[in-house]
């Protein structure tokens, strides 16, 4: 499957973007899909991750309750909803999917970068104070 996410840009602290991230090849409905990012420097990191089995996402605690995940099976998408953003979200951010894993996998492996198999090329978030 292939990933391409789009949605970044600048935003002020405080403000709100919404990402993307289309896939093609293959319908994702049955993937495990999560959001990593990367800032300047640092290791990417888990944002979020979604399974498959319907239930509930997986968030990082620095993201619980400001960003949500959400499936668009209708386009092949999901989305990842970001509100109340600060300048320590600042960093690229990557959707991937894992088309292996358990309809609901262990947080901890939804967690890791390794876990997953896709990824999109990542699209540019920067938060101005």
């Amino acid at each position: 499957v292939q990933l391409q996410a789009s949605g970044g840009g600048l935003v002020q602290a405080g403000g709100s973007l919404r990402l993307s991230c289309a896939a093609s090849g293959r319908t994702i409905n049955y993937y495990v899909m999560g959001w990593f990012r990367q800032a300047p420097g640092k290791e990417r990191e888990f944002v979020a991750a979604l399974p498959w089995d319907g239930g509930s996402p997986f968030y990082a605690d620095s993201v619980t309750g400001r960003f949500t995940i959400s499936r668009d099976n209708a386009k092949n998408s999901v989305v990842l909803q970001m509100t109340n953003l600060n300048t320590e979200d600042t960093a690229v951010y990557y959707c991937a999917a894992d088309p292996m894993g358990a309809a609901r996998p262990q947080p901890a492996s939804a967690r890791r970068p390794e876990s997953y198999s896709s990824w999109g090329q990542g699209t540019q978030v920067t938060v101005s104070s």
